[in-house]
């Protein structure tokens, strides 16, 4: 048997990011921003009102009171948007929506609560002939480029593409974003046991779980999954799907048949392609892995062979796949080991149980508070009964996070330390 280490660096290895593609905004949110973005448009591109009110000049409202209003004719209507504006000159208003651009001529804006006048086209009337003007101006004009001048550094390369960043790339004039896409992360599962959710069981048959298992992983951590189905335990039928499929995912992970049973079927067709190989790693639950990459023409395509149990595949996926999505996808790099290094917390036992001596376990645990000694430390216990076999599905729905457990620690007790692992 190999470690989990040995086989995980065996892994990143062969992992290599994804190309850098400009994606439109629409497609680059949570993808990985790889180049800092400049604005190329003024913010706001034009001189625009701050408020709904009248466009005016300045100097012929600048002594106006409530008791002492200012008469303006009102040459015209500026909504947003609007291309075809009035000029304002010496006596005269146009009424303005807010973010509609300033008339030439005018140089403040008056806010309707400051007239006698109503809010404006919304409420179903033209403008008003003449306007009286309560107050001086002010200002309450944005002007172009008050906010972003072109060329001005508005997203830094390197982050996690946010909402608000799609809202700034499309105000300072991109459509598109430098990233590195999102995983296509094809998922199958093969077994003639097992029948799709919910559908009736026959004799030996089992519901499907492992296909909705890795679809909502892959969603989860950033990846856009890809349903490649539940496959029978027939080599051709798994030959086609390769071959039919395999341009359309970046990655490929499968559940069963990586044992030494006589239909394995997934070490049956991949195991002669000399790409792939499986190996036993010293790890509980998952200890049947295989891994190597196939080729569609000179693109290379990871793929994951997982055992079959549900437990095992949601461990191998947190402790292998995880950490090479992130390197496919530019958040984490294959010789940087802080960056692949999961979310890993002090933990405590809540109560003691049995490890496999010489392989490293990765118990699910549910938390039972922190430690009395130290509220710093987290409190654990194993999400199922009877341990943490890799059949228990159950144990799944109750588990908060792994415990990690030595290879050379034969049994747990009481108030022993234990590394937790947080999972999603």
């Amino acid at each position: 048997m190999i470690t989990v280490e040995e086989h995980r660096a065996a892994v990143l290895a062969q992992i290599t990011p994804l190309p850098v593609r400009q994606l439109p905004l629409t497609e680059a949110l949570g993808c990985r921003l790889v180049e800092d973005v400049v604005a190329r448009v003024e913010v706001p591109p034009f001189d625009n009102s701050a408020m709904d009110g009248y466009a005016v000049l300045a100097a012929d409202v600048a002594d106006a009171t409530e008791s002492r209003p200012v008469r303006l004719r009102v040459v015209g209507d500026i909504p947003a948007g609007a291309d075809a504006l009035p000029r304002v000159g010496p006596g005269t208003a146009a009424r303005i929506m807010t973010g509609a651009p300033i008339p030439p001529g005018a140089d403040a804006v008056v806010p309707v609560e400051r007239t006698d006048q109503p809010a404006g086209p919304a409420d179903g009337k033209d403008a008003p002939e003449e306007v009286l003007i309560h107050a001086p101006a002010g200002s309450h004009v944005r002007r172009a480029g008050e906010d972003v001048t072109p060329g001005t550094q508005v997203l830094r390369g390197g982050r996690t593409v946010r909402p608000r960043d799609l809202a700034t790339a499309a105000s300072t004039g991109h459509g598109t974003l430098p990233v590195r896409p999102r995983v296509r992360l094809g998922v199958l599962t093969t077994g003639d046991e097992l029948v799709a959710p919910g559908e009736p069981l026959g004799p030996g048959q089992i519901p499907e779980s492992n296909n909705v298992l890795l679809l909502g992983l892959a969603e989860q951590l950033g990846a856009t999954p890809v349903p490649l189905g539940i496959l029978g335990d027939r080599p051709s039928e798994l030959r086609d799907v390769l071959a039919r499929r395999l341009g359309g995912v970046d990655a490929l992970v499968t559940t069963g048949g990586v044992s030494a049973g006589a239909y394995d079927v997934v070490k049956e067709v991949l195991g002669p392609l000399g790409d792939v190989a499986f190996r036993a790693v010293a790890m509980q639950p998952g200890k049947p892995q295989g891994f190597g990459v196939l080729h569609d023409g000179e693109r290379p395509v990871p793929i994951f062979c997982l055992p079959g149990n549900p437990v095992s595949v949601f461990v191998s996926f947190m402790v292998f796949v995880e950490p090479a999505l992130r390197v496919m996808s530019g958040f984490a790099r294959p010789d940087d080991a802080d960056s692949l290094r999961p979310l890993l917390l002090d933990g405590v036992a809540a109560t003691g149980w049995r490890s496999p001596p010489g392989r490293c376990q990765y118990i699910p645990v549910a938390f039972d508070g922190t430690d009395e000694e130290d509220d710093h430390l987290l409190r654990v216990r194993p999400s199922a009964e009877r341990g943490s076999q890799s059949h228990l599905v159950a144990s799944l729905a109750a588990a908060e996070a792994l415990a990690i457990v030595d290879a050379e620690v034969e049994s747990v007790a009481e108030g022993d330390a234990v590394t937790v692992m947080m999972v999603p």
